[in-house]
């Protein structure tokens, strides 16, 4: 195979990072393994149910029931799914902030439940009057993001989990991204803090797993039991993942990269990169760029359209938010050197890119 692996050396929108040498190496390990069929690797599959408690140890859950998933999509596809089960209507519908991800458009469309989408204020966190005014009767879940993806804004948990619960509905905090860093930071946003039912936390992003890893925690197990199906030809008699068959590398990356950096790597890598994040927002302000202050290590700036073409154009993996902003995102392997690469050729695309045309008089 000719193609090789493409470096990191530029990437700066993704929320995927190069994993932990200790995740990498449980990963070629147990990638065979199939943790979907518990009866016939039962070493998976007890790695699973520690994976699961060490997801609950960064999430403020002391009893937690889960699995480790393919990712966020299939974490928050499955949160619907448990709401959607145990609504008491035809047409349940789900809340959720503009700022959420786009895979609850999917469950929404696959589950056919219906999204209302509330605005978010200007802080770009969910509006709490708008979600208010939003929910009734056949609401069957609201959601709240602890990180999000464009912006890196953690929404009022605890407000949205309260508003809920009032109508009867289950409460899902997607903290995919978020969910690694925020035990560092003094913001409520885990089963502590706030009545959550069901979470999304993903090993494969801050927690340096190899991918595929994600995560689903639930508070109450009894949640499960809305997704299982019978096994008939397998030695367990039911499954509640999505997926069937499911390598056994994302349980091992996770539960490796957990006990290399739990508490404290995980707290040393957080504070280099919210420090990279707040250095790079005070650089890109100088440069006379507006700029979002970073709550978690996001930056978003106002970089004109052109300017940012020729960054992609110069090899530089950046994206843009729904806004046009330019989106930074400060994972483990970005660098404060990788940092002042990328600002002195911003500076370099700006200059050309601002250029005044030459007149043909």
């Amino acid at each position: 195979m000719p193609a090789e692996p493409q470096s990191f050396d530029r990437v700066l929108s993704s929320m995927c990072t190069d994993p932990h040498p200790a995740a990498r190496e449980a990963a070629v390990d147990f990638l065979a393994t199939n943790p979907g069929d518990p009866g016939t690797y039962p070493t998976i599959s007890a790695l699973e149910d520690d994976a699961v408690d060490a997801l609950g140890e960064i999430a403020g859950l002391a009893d937690p029931t889960g699995y480790i998933a393919s990712g966020g999509t299939e974490a928050n596809i499955q949160a619907v799914r448990i709401a959607r089960e145990r609504a008491e209507t035809a047409r349940p519908n789900v809340v959720m902030p503009d700022s959420g991800h786009f895979s609850f458009r999917k469950a929404a469309d696959l589950l056919e439940v219906d999204l209302r989408i509330v605005p978010t204020d200007d802080d770009y966190r969910a509006d709490l009057e708008a979600a208010r005014a939003s929910v009734d009767e056949e609401t069957a879940l609201v959601i709240g993001v602890a990180g999000t993806t464009e912006y890196g804004r953690v929404d009022p948990i605890p407000e949205l989990g309260t508003l809920a619960h009032e109508v009867d509905a289950l409460f899902h905090v997607d903290a995919a991204w978020g969910g690694y860093v925020l035990p560092f930071t003094d913001i409520p946003w885990n089963f502590e803090h706030a009545p959550v039912d069901t979470m999304t936390i993903d090993p494969h992003k801050m927690g340096q797993a190899a991918i595929p890893a994600g995560g689903l925690l639930v508070r109450d197990e009894t949640l499960l039991d809305e997704l299982a199906v019978d096994t008939p030809y397998l030695e367990t008699t039911a499954q509640a993942t999505l997926t069937g068959t499911r390598s056994g590398a994302g349980v091992a990356s996770a539960l490796a990269a957990f006990e290399a950096l739990w508490p404290d790597g995980y707290a040393a890598q957080y504070e280099r990169s919210q420090a990279n994040a707040e250095w790079l927002a005070g650089e890109l302000r100088n440069l006379g760029y507006d700029v979002i202050e970073p709550t978690l290590p996001l930056v978003a700036a106002d970089v004109p359209a052109q300017t940012f073409d020729a960054l992609r154009a110069e090899g530089w993996r950046v994206s843009r938010t729904g806004n046009d902003e330019m989106r930074v995102v400060c994972m483990p392997h970005v660098t404060r050197e990788m940092l002042a690469a990328f600002l002195e050729d911003l500076d370099g695309c700006r200059a050309v890119t601002t250029a005044p045309v030459a007149s043909d008089d």
